[in-house]
């Protein structure tokens, strides 16, 4: 049947096979609990009548169980051979199983071998004719009805080729499975393990992954000099490609960061460069990497095409640490503007990533950046862990389904 929308197949299947019977719940038992079958639905149909059918364990098939009136035509067909044809791989074990759940079958079951020839057979297999091979035997129900029981030598073959392949697929699987949990494993190793102590400043991170693996990242880095590095990257992509970028991205970090205390472009461009080079064409992150002196109480950053930093003063007000240069990983030549923010007794920073802004409720509306402000606003007075908490807390009321980004959130305030 073409498909001429599409040029394609339509979709075509056997729905059911009527089966006459005298009585519907005696059937029903006599499928269900003799051989094995199960319930494919039962119901009321408009005219107040029963509409009723049984399947086999394996196959889309049904047979809908009729109970015709006594005065009907159809009536007269209760008690006849159905054509109905079952296929097993084991006649023999299906026959006695059926048998001690006190089915009767017209016969013991046969070994049927038959020779044919299609056009041009015998000359394709050099004289030799196909034959096919089969066991087969017939039982009937309650009310007489026979069916046929049969097994093809070709039909027990292709069984055992999917038990084969699902045994595969289920190998395969379980094993994609393992090693993605070690990639978690692995993975949840790379955020801070350790938070380096700083007098002026009270500070926290979290990354909560829309999958096992993902691709947004924090950092918390010693640089030396009583000095702080907080890194919050977002890598394009989602799962084990992103979250592969986001380990070379945070070895490129650690291994340069050496120089990020006097040279922050130097050290920023550096990470550009190995990044670049170490990962495929149209490969990039955003990152925001901040620089904090622990005595000075203040703050130096580059915003690399990432969201806003946000700063809550004290008094209420808001600052945004907007960008200062391009994403990393695109360009060869790339460069940054470094910005200076001082931050005072009792202001807060948040770096995030779009997994809080762009959580959707049921709506479709968006929680925004305005949703993270006033939450910040909200419960500013909790210390920087236990505030943490609470935006990611109301980022999933506001959005219950499941995560569609991983949500990664660094909270900051001077103390």
């Amino acid at each position: 049947m073409e498909n001429a929308a599409s040029g394609g197949h339509t979709h075509l299947r056997i729905h059911a096979v009527n089966v006459f019977v005298s009585d519907q719940e005696r059937s029903v038992r006599f499928f269900v609990d003799q051989l094995g079958f199960e319930v494919a639905f039962d119901a009321r149909i408009q005219s107040g009548a029963r509409w009723v059918a049984v399947g086999p364990p394996d196959g889309t098939a049904v047979l809908t169980l009729v109970e015709p009136k006594p005065d009907s035509k159809e009536y007269n067909l209760v008690g006849r051979a159905t054509q109905v044809v079952f296929v097993t791989e084991d006649v023999t074990a299906t026959y006695r199983e059926w048998r001690r759940r006190g089915v009767q079958f017209l016969h013991t079951p046969r070994l049927r071998r038959v020779s044919y020839e299609r056009q041009g057979a015998a000359n394709a297999n050099g004289g030799q004719r196909p034959v096919w091979g089969g066991v087969f035997t017939r039982f009937r129900d309650l009310d007489g009805n026979t069916f046929s029981l049969v097994g093809f030598d070709e039909v027990n073959r292709e069984v055992e080729a999917q038990r084969r392949a699902m045994v595969q697929r289920e190998e395969v699987e379980r094993r994609a499975a393992q090693e993605l949990e070690i990639a978690k494993q692995v993975q949840a190793r790379l955020f801070p393990q350790t938070l380096p102590r700083l007098k002026t400043l009270d500070y926290a991170g979290v990354c909560m992954q829309a999958r096992q693996v993902g691709g947004d990242y924090y950092d918390f880095l010693d640089l030396g000099g009583e000095r702080l590095g907080l890194v919050v990257g977002d890598i394009a992509g989602k799962g084990i490609a992103a979250a592969l970028l986001m380990a070379n991205l945070q070895a490129n970090l650690r291994s340069q960061c050496a120089i990020a205390l006097n040279e922050p472009q130097r050290f920023l461009r550096s990470v550009n460069q190995l990044f670049y080079e170490n990962t495929a064409d149209g490969a990039y992150a955003t990152l925001f990497f901040a620089e904090y002196d622990d005595t000075l109480r203040h703050l130096r950053y580059a915003n690399c095409g990432h969201l806003s930093g946000l700063v809550l003063r004290n008094d209420g007000s808001l600052e945004r640490l907007d960008s200062t240069g391009t994403v990393l990983g695109l360009f060869p030549i790339w460069d940054c503007a470094v910005a200076e923010c001082p931050l005072r007794y009792g202001d807060t920073l948040a770096l995030y990533t779009d997994g809080i802004t762009e959580s959707f409720n049921d709506k479709g509306e968006e929680f925004g950046e305005q949703g993270l402000i006033d939450a910040l606003k909200c419960h500013r007075q909790q210390s920087s862990r236990v505030l943490i908490g609470s935006i990611v807390d109301e980022v999933q009321r506001f959005s219950p389904a499941e995560a569609q980004d991983d949500i990664t959130l660094i909270v900051a305030k001077c103390i």
